[in-house]
């Protein structure tokens, strides 16, 4: 005899389940309800949507100050504040490359005698990167100055490894050690701001004075002629 296995449902069975679900339904809505009673009353507390400054502000995040320092002096006043002995112990750092003795051979970089006020890449015998020897220019103050400071961002191309000096008054004080060793260009003379104002309206005035004067002497030439 052949029992058969029933796979119906009880009643009890049902209003069991029902019952589960419809308590964890329950605790759901009562959990929406509690957290959005929560952030009604969190925003009315601390004026979430209210664009006005609240009556007892927090603290305020003061912004960073500015890291720009006092703009560079020019090299002419760089000049002014420094020798070529100066320059002596800074060229100390281009030795291993450099060397500024006449008749001098050169070395990983070319010798430096005279270099001040040559065309680039102009010292014999040695081979140069094609950016220097491709650049039109000579080795003024200001080139050096240009060169100096960074090497690779003046002739983009170049060869030259060293990172640069930083300070200016480094840089001039070189210039000044390679222009006394074999070149002597004048030293560009240094003039205070104030006084290249005075120096400037002063010019202008002249030039105003001359103008009225010629001014003058038209006046008096045509009354001349008209008598």
């Amino acid at each position: 005899m052949t029992q058969e296995n029933s796979t119906e449902t009880t009643p009890a069975a049902e209003n069991s389940g029902s019952d589960l679900f419809n308590t964890a339904a329950g605790w759901v809505l009562f959990a929406a309800g509690l957290g959005l009673g929560l952030s009604i009353l969190s925003d009315k507390y601390f004026h979430g949507y209210d664009a006005e400054m609240p009556e007892e502000p927090g603290y305020f995040i003061a912004e960073p100050e500015s890291t720009e320092g006092p703009a560079e002096m020019s090299f002419e006043e760089a000049l002014t504040l420094v020798s070529a002995d100066d320059g002596a112990k800074v060229f100390a750092k281009c030795q291993a490359c450099h060397n500024v003795a006449q008749g001098g051979a050169n070395g990983i970089g070319p010798n430096l005698h005279g270099v001040m006020g040559a065309p680039f890449a102009s010292k014999a015998g040695f081979n140069y990167s094609s950016a220097l020897s491709g650049a039109d220019g000579n080795w003024g103050w200001e080139e050096m100055n240009a060169w100096l400071l960074n090497p690779k961002g003046y002739i983009n191309g170049t060869s030259m490894s060293f990172a640069g000096l930083g300070k200016i008054e480094d840089r001039a004080a070189i210039a000044l050690y390679l222009n006394e060793n074999g070149s002597g260009l004048p030293v560009p003379e240094f003039v205070p701001p104030a006084e290249e104002e005075v120096a400037e309206g002063e010019a202008e005035a002249d030039v105003a004075a001359e103008a009225e004067a010629e001014q003058d002497a038209a006046a008096e030439t045509a009354e001349a002629t008209g008598e």
